[in-house]
């Protein structure tokens, strides 16, 4: 029975592995959509991202090996650098609509319901 588990361990690492290297090819497809300001492959490698997700806590927490730690780590740091640079491109995009329709320096008008 020992045998039995010993041996699932490596196959679960095995898939963890093979996961997360998905996952790192999607990272970074998705760096490259963001250089290339291409939408549609954004919403896919967005897509593909939570599917992998969904496989990666499918397989379960376990403790992770060298191999696969090295293999998470690489993906939270392509990850965080994707999230930075789609940061920069927003914050450029709302410079440049506040720099097209000028500064106002009146308050926002909002709409409230109508009094009977």
């Amino acid at each position: 029975m020992a045998e039995t588990m010993t041996r699932a361990a490596p196959a679960d690492n095995g898939a963890l592995a093979a996961s997360l290297r998905q996952m790192i090819a999607v990272l970074e497809r998705e760096r490259q959509a963001l250089a290339a300001l291409d939408a549609d492959d954004l919403i896919c490698a967005a897509r593909d991202k939570e599917g992998l997700c969904d496989a990666i806590a499918a397989i379960g927490a376990q403790a992770l090996d060298s191999e696969t730690r090295s293999l998470a780590e690489t993906a939270h740091q392509l990850n965080d650098v994707n999230r930075r640079v789609r940061n920069l491109l927003a914050a450029n995009v709302a410079a440049r609509i506040e720099a097209l329709g000028g500064h106002r320096g009146m308050n926002r008008v909002t709409y409230t319901p109508a009094r009977a």
